[in-house]
């Protein structure tokens, strides 16, 4: 009797420090020496009772009256005990918040003779034992999707060529369902890697918190054990739908055995059904996975009574985030300096920038129609993407001197020039056309443009027309003659007198 008081009396503590004091379990447990086990099973005995507030009622002031109403079956016997259904308890520790505590709460609700809280633990870990490893990982509904290659493929034969390739599988797979994406494709590449994620999130019709790759180059730049590095594209991807990289970390075979079994099982239920066919190109082998994957993701899996696409219905798609109104375009980065002329290199094409940032360190990004320029995070630039060498300036890019000169067009300079005169039309063309480009002509004949406000039409047209006729088609050649008043000087030809005789001098009679 003493050993029962004590534990009544304990119980009481349990009672007064949770709801007097609002100490944490763990505390409780510290406290009065004992387990946390134990503070959580007296306490969720509590609720189940009714018993929340501090002190306790008078009625309860009796420890036979408190141990009647916390312990109702006290002295049963446990075969007497119904049995919980661990795989539904398996289930729904997958759902966000839901704990073993508030299980065996309800379990104890609809059950007051049920096991004790330690007893319903002990139980289902007992049960949980004879699942595989990737079973006993209890993954939250709509946190995790593992993805990673297979490390084999099926043979494929190309039907016009007569190449021979191998194509792998692309996997991936939820973390609480299994549910299961394969793709097969050809390459490990980061355009093939972030395509096949485009495509898994369309499947699966939502994101996840989460997603786990492997440490390989088109997920991870650089792995490190504690902070590995993305690949920027990769970041990009993930920024796009919501979701957070979380690499497997090295030498840590638990981080990937959830993926590792979805690739152990695609081998088997896909790769070893096709081990026998012959196909002659990609698209063929992924019409034939296709039928095989529906299968797989319906055949019930053991211990759990249920498909893997049952369990996502229930419990991963109403809680997956929603996709974005539109799919990821791939998107490549890349590093630059900004040129001296404000602009920046990008696959053989120079796109402007604002002119203050000559010199800076950028980035590029860039997908088949775009390119945009981040400074420190902050977009700079945008264009549309130009696939042949050449420039794409922006004016509002442009320093005010410069601005003024792409306000001009080369149509738009020669009716300014006929204005003025034939003459000075025809000198304005010859010095756009003496150029690789006209727009590099442009600053001359604006040069030009300046000479009429200076000298007048009059001189500018007879000065053009000099120069013309010389082919001297540059400002410099018009300024000069208008400096030096030269538009009106007379050209004469220069008569050179006829030589003397002298014997040296032969005549044409010599030649024949």
């Amino acid at each position: 009797m003493a050993q029962e008081r004590l534990a009544v009396r304990k119980l009481r503590e349990v009672l007064r420090l949770r709801f007097a004091s609002k100490l944490s379990t763990r505390n409780i447990a510290t406290s009065l020496g004992i387990g946390n086990g134990t503070v959580c099973e007296y306490l969720g005995r509590a609720r189940v009772a009714g018993v929340g507030d501090w002190p306790l009622p008078p009625e309860l002031d009796d420890d036979a009256a408190l141990t009647a109403l916390l312990f109702p079956a006290e002295g049963k016997g446990v075969a007497h005990r119904p049995e919980p259904d661990w795989a539904q308890v398996h289930r729904e520790l997958k759902r966000k918040g839901v704990t073993k505590l508030l299980l065996w709460e309800e379990y104890l609700a609809a059950n007051p003779g049920g096991y004790q809280y330690s007893q319903f633990c002990e139980r289902y870990g007992r049960w949980q034992s004879v699942l595989g490893v990737t079973m006993r990982q209890e993954h939250r509904a709509g946190e995790k999707l593992f993805v990673d290659f297979s490390g084999d493929g099926v043979e494929v034969v190309e039907r016009d060529t007569g190449e021979v390739r191998v194509a792998k599988l692309f996997v991936a797979t939820l973390g609480a369902s299994s549910y299961t994406y394969v793709e097969p494709v050809y390459s490990e590449d980061l355009a093939t890697w972030v395509g096949c994620h485009v495509r898994a999130m369309a499947f699966f019709g939502g994101t996840p918190a989460l997603v786990v790759p492997d440490n390989l180059k088109s997920g991870v730049t650089h792995v490190h054990r504690y902070e590995p590095e993305e690949n920027p594209t990769y970041a990009d991807l993930a920024r796009h739908y919501g979701f957070a990289i979380l690499p497997a970390r090295p030498r840590r075979p638990r981080d990937k055995a959830k993926v590792e079994a979805a690739v152990l099982v695609a081998q088997r239920w896909i790769l070893a059904v096709l081990r026998n066919h012959r196909f002659g190109g990609l698209h063929e082998v992924r019409e034939a996975v296709r039928p095989l994957l529906e299968k797989l993701n319906g055949r019930p899996m053991r211990h759990v009574g249920r498909s893997r696409r049952q369990l996502y219905e229930e419990l991963e798609k109403p809680v997956l985030k929603a996709l974005p109104v539109h799919a990821y375009e791939l998107a490549f980065w890349k590093k630059a300096r900004v040129h001296p002329d404000y602009h920046v290199e990008v696959e053989g094409h120079l796109y402007s920038v604002p002119y203050s940032l000559a010199h800076k360190q950028v980035e590029a990004r860039y997908t088949e129609g775009s390119v945009e320029v981040f400074l420190g995070g902050r977009r700079v630039a945008s264009h549309v993407r130009k696939h042949a060498k050449g420039y794409t300036t922006l004016k509002e890019h442009m320093p005010a001197s410069h601005r003024a000169h792409a306000e001009w067009t080369p149509t738009r300079l020669l009716t300014w020039a006929e204005k003025t005169g034939p003459s000075t039309a025809a000198l304005v063309q010859g010095l756009m056309e003496r150029k690789p480009h006209p727009e590099q002509g442009f600053r001359g004949a604006l040069g030009v443009m300046r000479l009429k406000d200076k000298y007048g039409e009059a001189r500018l047209e007879k000065a053009c027309a000099r120069a013309v006729r010389h082919r001297a088609y540059s400002y410099k050649s018009v300024a000069a003659i208008l400096q030096h008043h030269l538009e009106d000087a007379r050209e004469e030809r220069e008569e050179k007198p006829p030589l003397p005789a002298h014997e040296n001098v032969r005549g044409p009679h010599y030649y024949h």
